[in-house]
C-alpha cells in the first residue's frame, strides 16, 4: 500500500477520493470538486490517499499551524475493510506530522478533530462502511487518546450556504503529560482560523466562539 500526496483536482487519484468521500459523508460535510483547487495547492494543507493496486482505497487530510502550535485532523475515511487501512493511515500521518513539528523546532500541544455523536445523530449510513460507523470511529480516536471538549459544538456546513451543522464534538489529543484542559482562547482563535475560508457563518458559531472568549479553559472529558 502506498502513503501518496494530493496537492491538485487534475491528480487522477484525487477524483476517486473525491467520490469516496461523496460515498462516505453527508453533504454537508464535503467541499465541492472545484473548490478544492486551492486547498491542495496550500503547502499548509496536507491530503494523503492510501493507494492499493491503484484504487484509492483510504484517505486523510490534516494540516500544523505552526504559530498556535496545534494540528487538526480534516477527516480520515477507511474505504475498505479488513485490509488494516485505518492503522497505516494514523501511523503514515503521524510520522508526517512529527516531521513538520521537528522541523519548526517547536512543540506539538497537541491535535483537534471532529467526530460525529452517534447519540444525537444516527441517521447517517457512512457508505455502508461499518469501520466508518460513528461508534466505531469514537472508539478509535479514544484509543488514540483522544477526548471531548465540554462543549456544545456548532460548526459551520462545507456547502458554503451559512447553515450550522450540529451532531459532532470537538476532540483533541494532548501531547503534554497531564494537560486536562485546552486554554478556551486557544480554542476560539484555532476556530476562527480554521473556519476562516468559509465566508458565510451561522449565528449559532459565532455565539459558541464568544462563549469561548469569554472562558479561561475548556475541560477535556473522555469520549
Amino acid at each position: 500500500m502506498d502513503y501518496t500526496r494530493i496537492t491538485t483536482i487534475e491528480d487522477p487519484l484525487f477524483k476517486q477520493m473525491h467520490n469516496l468521500m461523496k460515498d462516505v459523508f453527508p453533504p454537508e460535510e464535503v467541499l465541492a470538486f472545484e473548490d478544492w483547487a486551492g486547498p491542495l495547492e496550500d503547502p499548509g494543507i496536507r491530503v494523503f490517499v492510501a493507494v492499493d493496486k491503484g484504487e484509492v482505497v483510504g484517505c486523510t487530510e490534516y494540516r500544523y499551524y505552526e504559530d498556535l502550535q496545534v494540528a487538526m485532523t480534516d477527516f480520515t475515511i477507511v474505504g475498505r475493510e479488513g485490509r488494516g487501512i485505518g492503522p497505516f493511515l494514523a501511523n503514515q500521518r503521524q510520522a508526517d506530522l512529527f516531521a513538520l513539528v521537528q522541523e519548526t523546532g517547536k512543540e506539538l500541544i497537541g491535535m483537534f478533530a471532529e467526530i460525529y455523536n452517534p447519540y444525537l445523530v444516527a441517521e447517517y449510513e457512512f457508505g455502508g462502511l461499518q469501520v466508518m460507523n460513528p461508534f466505531v470511529r469514537r472508539e478509535v480516536l479514544a484509543h488514540l487518546g483522544y477526548r471531548k471538549l465540554d462543549l456544545a459544538y456548532v460548526h459551520p456546513s462545507w456547502q458554503q450556504d451559512g447553515e450550522a451543522v450540529h451532531g459532532l464534538d470537538l476532540c483533541f489529543l494532548t501531547y503534554r503529560a497531564g494537560m486536562d484542559a485546552v486554554p478556551a482562547e486557544l480554542v476560539a482563535t484555532f476556530l476562527k482560523t480554521y473556519y476562516a475560508v468559509l465566508p458565510e457563518k451561522p449565528q449559532e458559531w459565532y455565539a459558541m466562539v464568544e462563549q469561548l472568549e469569554a472562558r479561561e479553559s475548556v475541560t477535556l472529558l473522555a469520549i
